[in-house]
This record gives structure tokens, sequence and C-alpha cells, in this order.
């Protein structure tokens, strides 16, 4: 077959880029998305009102970059939905600034898609930009404790994910979405700003009967925490709430109950921690905007309530062991994060 043919047959692919502050990135990651080996796709950078002229930077050097320039940050959630409507493509790959993808990034996110069409997502396997051979993601997953994790985080790649069946979720910050899912379920919901807004899809995705798989192939070289920092109260601000929006979206009520003895274990737990690290200010002021953000999420609830097309015993298999919280505690002291 021809190969413009194939690729149209393939898929026309919008690639979302949320850029704030980020130029010293831009090189490794559009000048790697300019050798991909899948051709026919778009690149649209949404600049979260940088001051560090980025916009003025991929003017210049990336013409054939789509940029779309925001007067405020609106986070990553609220960019890629900028973004999206910028999108012509049948799939949507958001990427974070702070990558490098392979050249047959895009083609083996594809190839994985098109062959199921009740595949809505496709996890990219994300490695560590300075240490290449460690894994930061190859999908996500909730636990019983209430939060999302990665699979195969901090882990030595070698190979052992490259078979992976099961997986909830992609990371966002190199994963693969359908757009026919996309208008089903919504997009990333603006109020989160930023982490566990792939997790609140996922889940959306889950339940409306749509599947995630893998896509060992794709590559992807990141940066981690390059832009939130790691353990800043920004940081422990989003991921603190958001957990408990997930929750509180999401969950249907039995699996909730079910498992709210450790979900309350892990986040006193988190609580603490954050306390230890001097970050109980931003950690409290997160619980207490979700007893404020309450009623807006129940009705956030009911709706994706209606998009459920799967079986509670399936939605529980959705939900990983969340080990020990005393344990976890311990780590996280040791590690610094």
């Amino acid at each position: 077959m021809h190969e413009g043919l194939r690729l149209i047959i393939m898929g026309y692919v919008s690639v979302i880029i949320p850029n704030w502050n980020g130029k010293h990135h831009l090189p490794y990651c559009l000048d790697s998305l300019a050798v991909q080996t899948y051709s026919d796709f778009e690149v649209i950078l949404v600049d979260n009102g940088s001051r560090d002229g980025s916009a003025a930077y991929v003017l210049e050097n990336y013409p054939w970059v789509k940029l779309v320039e925001l007067p405020g940050n609106i986070g990553f959630s609220g960019g890629n939905n900028r973004g999206l409507i910028e999108c012509h493509g049948d799939y949507v790959v958001t990427l974070n600034n702070d990558t490098k993808v392979a050249p047959t990034f895009l083609t083996e996110l594809v190839q994985v898609v098109r062959d199921d069409a009740r595949v809505g997502m496709v996890a990219a396997k994300i490695l560590n930009f300075h240490e290449t051979d460690r894994i930061d993601s190859v999908g996500i997953r909730s636990t019983t404790a209430g939060i999302g994790v990665n699979h195969g985080v901090g882990e030595t790649d070698k190979g052992q994910y490259d078979s992976l069946d099961g997986i909830f979720g992609p990371c966002a910050g190199a994963a693969l979405y359908r757009r026919t899912m996309l208008e089903e379920v919504g997009f990333f919901d603006p109020d989160f700003f930023a982490y566990y807004e792939d997790l609140d899809l996922a889940w959306r995705g889950r339940l409306a009967g749509w599947l995630c798989v893998a896509a060992p192939g794709a590559v992807v070289y990141h940066v981690h925490s390059a832009t939130g920092g790691r353990m800043s109260p920004f940081t422990v601000y989003h991921v603190h709430r958001n957990k408990w929006y997930v929750l509180l979206k999401n969950w249907p009520a039995p699996l909730l109950l079910q498992n709210l003895p450790g979900i309350l274990a892990y986040d006193m737990a988190s609580l603490l921690l954050a306390s230890l690290k001097g970050r109980f200010t931003p950690a409290l002021l997160a619980r207490l905007h979700v007893v404020r953000d309450f009623l807006s999420l129940m009705a956030k609830r009911r709706e994706i309530t209606g998009l459920k097309k799967v079986c509670t015993t399936e939605i529980a298999s959705f939900v990983a062991s969340g080990g020990s919280p005393l344990k976890t505690f311990f780590r996280k002291m040791g590690s610094g994060i």
C-alpha cells in the first residue's frame, strides 16, 4: 500500500503541548516531533502566559507548530482543553513540554489504537530523561487507598511491562485519546488545573466502557516534575485536593464505602507527611477546598453516573491494592517526596 494512503487510513493525529515558561525544554520536544516516522499529524502548542519568551521562540523557530497564546496560566487541564478546540485529528495526543519522543512514537501509538475500536486510550512508555533506563510511567491506576499511581515508576526498564495487560489509563504526559471517546465523556476537568486530571478522565472513559492499552514501543523521555516541582506547595495542594475530586466524582458509593477506612488512613498519613515537610498549609487548604466544592462535585458525579455502561464487579476490578499506609509513609519520608 502507498505510504500516504496507509497513514490516512491509520488516522490523523493532533498533538497538544501545554507550555508555561518552558522555553528551555522546547527544542528537545519539538525537534523530536519534527523527525517522526508518522507524518500525518499536527502540533498545537498552548502557551499559558509564559514570561520567558516561549511564544516568540516557537514562532521564529517552529513555523509548522500551531501556536495558541493565552494571557495567563490556566493549567495543564485548561491548556489541553483550549488546544482541543484547535484540533482536527481522529486521535488526540497529549504531551508534556519537558519531553523528548522517539522517532516512532506516533506510529506506535496509532498502530495500537486502530486495531480495536473499543480502545479509547493508549499509554506510552515514559522513561526518565536523565536516567533513560528508569521508568516514569507505563500507565496509571487507582488503588484501594484512593490514590493514583504510575505502573513501574522508579523501576529499571527490562521490558517487564512490554506485554502489560489491564492498563486502567494513560499518564497524560504522553498519551493518546480517541476523539470519539472524548466526544462522549469529555476531556480534562479544568477545575483540576494540574495533577490527577488524567486519572479522572480514565475513570470516565472506563465507566463508559472504553478500554486502555499500552504501547511499549511509543517511548518518551520525561524530565519528571520539571514544572510543578517535587513536594512544592503547588504540587502538594493539587495532588491532595484532586485525589478527593477523583474519588467523589467517579467512585461508585459501594466501592468508596468499602475502602473508606484505608482511604482515610492514607489521607491522614499524607497530611502528616506534608506537615513534617513544612507543607501543612497547602495540604490543609486542599481538604478545605474539597469541602467547599462538594456540591459542584456531586453535580459532576450525577453526570458521570449517566455514562456508566459497566457492571459493579468490573468497576471493582479497576482498583488495585493500596498496600500499607505506614510503609508508604516511611518510604516517602526516606525519598524526600
